[in-house]
């Protein structure tokens, strides 16, 4: 069973709830995130306005990228908090990663993160980076931005990426999902109380099945292609098949997999198999879809 599947239930948060508290509770989470592998190196950076972190793996090719989105249900988390998930990732996809310091809401609400998510992408094509060599990926909420950035790109009509890839993703902020009432009791990372109360200090008074904010509900036409890896006991189950069923409408190549008997963000914890295998699966697939990049060496102009 999934790490985060044994551990204490999250609290009971109420209206009177405020963004410290469920900041405390993501900061837990997080602090169970593993061991950063060794060959691993760090490098903060800052492209614009918008801050971030290199994740430099010793076996990383230089054609390869991947554009990191972390979770925290919009509210919590930084590049720090998952440089052991990025840095697995990393190894897996012998790829080095532009993890996303994006902005946080209540602070800076919905569309701030998207905005910061597709300025970092432009950033990085003026800079020379083949859009060719990067492949957007993101956990929770930052799996959701992902998506989100994708239509904002597409909708720019910006080189598209060449593909996007989600673990748990959160895409669904109308909240939707059966699977937020039938794993409510399996659940022990996440709550409908905790996602509700993230999506209003995130949404504001925004419409929460605006596609900018709940990809789930956008149009995928002309995507490239797709993986998304969610556990069978997890709330947010749901919202990667309903990822699924948009890339399916739109004819995108797609791969939605369901790890059974796993809970929430599954890969967090090293020890499991399962999490291995995912990793594993993901790697694969930022190697298959960066394979034959134009501008291979384009990387540095990007400022590594």
């Amino acid at each position: 069973m999934a790490l985060f599947t044994r551990t204490t239930r999250p609290p009971r948060f109420g209206p009177a709830t405020k963004p410290a508290e469920l900041r405390e509770h993501y900061a837990a989470q997080f602090a169970r995130f593993g061991t950063i592998p060794p060959g691993t190196r760090f490098e903060p950076t800052q492209l614009g306005l918008i801050k971030a972190e290199w994740v430099h793996v010793d076996n990383a090719a230089r054609e390869r990228m991947i554009l990191y989105f972390h979770g925290g249900g919009f509210i919590a988390g930084s590049p720090e908090t998952h440089r052991p998930l990025i840095a697995r990732l990393c190894h897996a996809a012998n790829a080095s990663a532009l993890s996303l310091n994006y902005r946080l809401a209540p602070e800076y609400p919905f569309p701030s993160p998207v905005r910061d998510g597709i300025d970092i992408y432009r950033h990085l094509i003026k800079r020379g980076v083949a859009p060719e060599s990067i492949v957007l990926v993101g956990d929770e909420a930052g799996g959701g931005l992902a998506f989100a950035s994708l239509l904002a790109i597409r909708n720019g009509n910006l080189p598209m990426p060449a593909g996007v890839a989600a673990m748990s993703p959160w895409a669904d902020l109308a909240l939707s999902g059966m699977s937020l009432m039938t794993n409510a009791e399996d659940d022990h990372a996440l709550s409908w109380e905790m996602l509700f109360l993230c999506a209003r200090h995130y949404l504001k008074k925004m419409n929460p099945s605006d596609p900018y904010s709940s990809p789930a509900f956008a149009p995928f036409k002309d995507f490239p292609p797709i993986m998304v890896h969610g556990g069978s006991r997890e709330i947010l189950r749901d919202d990667a098949s309903k990822l699924g069923d948009r890339a399916a409408e739109a004819g995108v190549n797609v791969s939605i997999e369901i790890y059974d008997g796993m809970g929430h963000l599954f890969q967090a914890d090293e020890s499991l198999q399962e999490a291995k295998i995912s990793i594993d699966r993901l790697g694969q697939f930022v190697r298959v879809r960066t394979r034959h990049p134009a501008g291979a060496t384009a990387h540095a102009a990007a400022g590594r």
